[in-house]
């Protein structure tokens, strides 16, 4: 068996989720406070960065990628943030990013193209093209429909030590079955795991 042997680039879903597979809380797609102190953890930024170093091009659902630009596009350039912050934003800002949208979606940040496809044809015909590995971040639906398409080569996720009680999960009942190997852990001091998985294809 091998992993990751999908033609052409590599995807990479990175997402944080509760110890009962929420990606956000009882109180809608917006309850994701709980995630934010994890997300600021050493251990945290520093995978963050490793995931998405040798990307060349961001997926984002239209809701995160509103929500991303409304915070990095400025921390490239202010002093005052982790180097690792900042190092993340140059990489968003000159990445390629391309946003699943049914409707018009603003590009005022650099090197960004909206889509209204199926999350799997999007994905398919980005492997076609020039370019390292792709990144989805944080976008539980386009996640979801890359896992039912059997579209995504490794997944990053941070295993926040919360339980929230309700809330979207990730893994849904009805994904196809699919098996995974650990390529990467890392503990972080509050508790928070980071782990990255391969797929393993026949």
């Amino acid at each position: 068996m091998s992993t990751t042997e999908n033609t052409g680039r590599t995807v990479v879903g990175n997402i944080s989720l509760s110890l009962d597979g929420r990606v956000n809380g009882p109180g809608g797609e917006y309850d994701m406070g709980w995630i934010v102190p994890y997300a600021v953890s050493d251990t945290a930024r520093d995978h963050m960065v490793r995931v998405t170093g040798a990307a060349t091009t961001a997926l984002l659902g239209r809701k995160n990628y509103e929500g991303f630009g409304g915070f990095w596009p400025a921390v490239a350039d202010d002093e005052s943030a982790d180097p690792r912050d900042r190092t993340f934003s140059r990489w968003l800002n000159g990445v390629q990013k391309v946003v699943l949208s049914h409707g018009p979606t603003p590009s005022a940040w650099a090197n960004t193209r909206s889509v209204d496809e199926d999350a799997a044809e999007v994905v398919r015909g980005l492997r076609k093209e020039e370019g390292a590995d792709i990144v989805v971040l944080a976008s539980g639906s386009v996640l979801r429909a890359l896992l039912a398409a059997d579209e995504l080569d490794r997944l990053s996720i941070t295993l926040c030590p919360r339980i929230v009680g309700g809330g979207a999960r990730l893994f849904e009942d009805g994904l196809p079955g699919t098996a995974w190997t650990l390529r990467d852990m890392a503990t972080s001091a509050d508790g928070a795991i980071c782990l990255l998985y391969d797929r393993v294809r026949d």
